[in-house]
């Protein structure tokens, strides 16, 4: 899917850079030194036991969560010395979506293409609203929104800015099989179109139907990146592996604890 070089053959610089990621919570520590980039138009698949450190990572990549160690860049911009820069290159789907409940759907179509000082983005928003079957819940508020609707909006809501970085948490969470084509159909386009995409999720058929890469990480720490090839070459004896064998092999015995706050 991705380009990685330009017509020169120049590397092409990260559209995300992450160095030296840590972080802790109280004496333990969720996120421990990681360190990738994704480049534009590549989906990297980040995958992990439940209290792995995926959910952590994503919200300190965003800054939901203030960064403690380590550096982010989004597009050149660092997350730390130049936030407005960095966060407007950015777009964040979560696991659980929370709308405003007194805004209707489209006002947070509109709210966000302000915030993003979004030109001419009617039309976007109106062929976004027919993609992810929202036609009929334009007025609805954000609070009388299904679990699955909340998740619609989120990706309406993150694709109107046309973001040169995507993070998903679990975007399929809630959404039904119709709702999962076009949610799966419209982040291979995202990457297509050139962004740069980090999707989160358990469900390994998604991730290896769609990422480039993978990153898997256990206990906070990086335990393989790089392509399902490759996986299959250094953690498996056999070149036919599914990506849940990869995935059993990395993270082996010691996968963290259902329940573990960091997530």
């Amino acid at each position: 899917m991705s380009t990685l070089n330009d017509p020169s053959g120049r590397p092409e610089r990260p559209a995300l850079l992450v160095s030296g990621l840590c972080k802790s919570f109280g004496a333990e520590r969720a996120v421990d030194e990681l360190s990738f980039s994704v480049q534009p138009g590549e989906i990297l698949g980040l995958v992990g036991p439940n209290g792995a450190g995926k959910t952590t990572c994503l919200r300190s990549i965003v800054g939901v969560l203030p960064l403690q160690e380590g550096t982010v860049e989004i597009c050149g911009h660092d997350l730390a010395g130049d936030e407005v820069s960095a966060k407007r290159a950015l777009a964040w789907v979560p696991e659980d979506p929370q709308p405003f409940d007194t805004l209707t759907v489209e006002e947070h179509l509109e709210f966000t293409a302000h915030l993003f000082r979004c030109t001419d983005w009617r039309e976007d928003a109106e062929h976004l609203l027919t993609r992810f079957s929202l036609q009929e819940k334009r007025k609805a508020l954000g609070g009388e929104l299904s679990r699955g609707m909340r998740q619609k909006l989120a990706f309406c809501c993150a694709w109107i800015s046309r973001p040169q970085v995507v993070l998903m948490d679990e975007p399929l969470s809630g959404l039904d099989p119709r709702g999962i084509r076009s949610a799966r159909d419209a982040i291979s386009d995202l990457a297509t179109e050139g962004a740069a995409v980090i999707l989160s999720s358990h469900l390994l058929e998604l991730i290896e139907a769609l990422a480039d890469r993978l990153l898997i990480i256990d206990h906070g720490r990086c335990v393989f990146l790089g392509t399902l090839s490759e996986a299959r070459e250094s953690l498996s004896q056999q070149s036919a592996s599914s990506l849940e064998e990869i995935f059993m092999a990395a993270t082996g015995e010691g996968a963290a604890e259902d329940g573990e706050e960091w997530g």
